[in-house]
């Protein structure tokens, strides 16, 4: 199991990949991001998710993420049209510098997340984590799984459930093909 400060490491390692390659990083990305990281490559962040508003939430990471901002290793910045982005400050990205056991551990999962989710939009990333979150939840049967999110998700399409769906199992197989997960 991490530490708080082994923690932290991978999120803002996670950040600034997501960042590097185009994402925007408002807090609901990093939610999602967050429970692929740890759910799909069994990263041991060992944060509690469960169903919310826009599909899986940790009010843990929530509150970590305001511990992040406190110790100035993250800051918003405002970005027109949508809500705020976080990014590592100057200080969050030297603290990167004090754990490259722990990023090298993990670097391959980080980089494998942050370019599957790490671009996709809000609506997107709801979809897809609700899907993984029926897939851990249900038996392994598509329609079993679209049917689940529609009722879970009443504002979902069945088309989008079963993009959904097809995309995480996707993921899926491209973990276990890069050797990340046997889930």
């Amino acid at each position: 199991m991490m530490n708080r400060m082994q923690r932290d490491a991978v999120l803002l390692s996670l950040i600034r990949e997501m960042k590097a390659r185009g994402g925007w990083c408002g807090e609901t990305h990093i939610q999602k991001a967050v429970y692929f990281l740890q759910e799909l490559l069994k990263v041991p962040l060992n944060f509690r998710y469960i169903l919310y508003k826009h599909g899986p939430f940790s009010f843990d990471l929530s509150d970590e993420i305001t511990a992040m901002r406190a110790d100035n290793l993250l800051e918003y910045q405002a970005r027109l049209p949508y809500g705020p982005s976080l990014f590592p400050t100057d200080d969050g990205l030297v603290f990167l510098d004090r754990y490259p056991k722990t990023l090298g551990t993990y670097s391959r999962e980080i980089q494998f997340m942050a370019g599957k989710v790490g671009t996709l939009g809000v609506a997107e990333l709801e979809r897809l984590a609700t899907a993984l979150f029926v897939t851990f939840s249900e038996e392994d049967v598509v329609l079993q799984r679209e049917e689940r999110i529609i009722s879970l998700k009443p504002h979902i399409k069945i088309d989008e459930a079963r993009e959904a769906v097809k995309l995480v199992d996707f993921i899926r197989i491209e973990a276990r093909a890069e050797g990340l997960t046997n889930s």
